[in-house]
């Protein structure tokens, strides 16, 4: 699955929004795109950048 989004917007979305739905939102992406586009990043990376939970704020 490719989100078509290229660069940082995927995670910068996450960290001012602070949520992976409101994010995806922002960006046009579903939820699960915009998840799986983060979690590539933090795979090729090897480190965790965002800690996920079912629970919100």
């Amino acid at each position: 699955m490719d989100s078509g989004l290229k660069g940082p917007e995927p995670e910068l979305a996450v960290a001012r929004r602070g949520s992976f739905r409101a994010a995806a939102l922002d960006l046009g992406l579903s939820t699960t795109a915009q998840s799986h586009t983060v979690a590539r990043l933090e795979a090729t990376l090897g480190v965790r950048l965002f800690n996920r939970t079912t629970r919100s704020a």
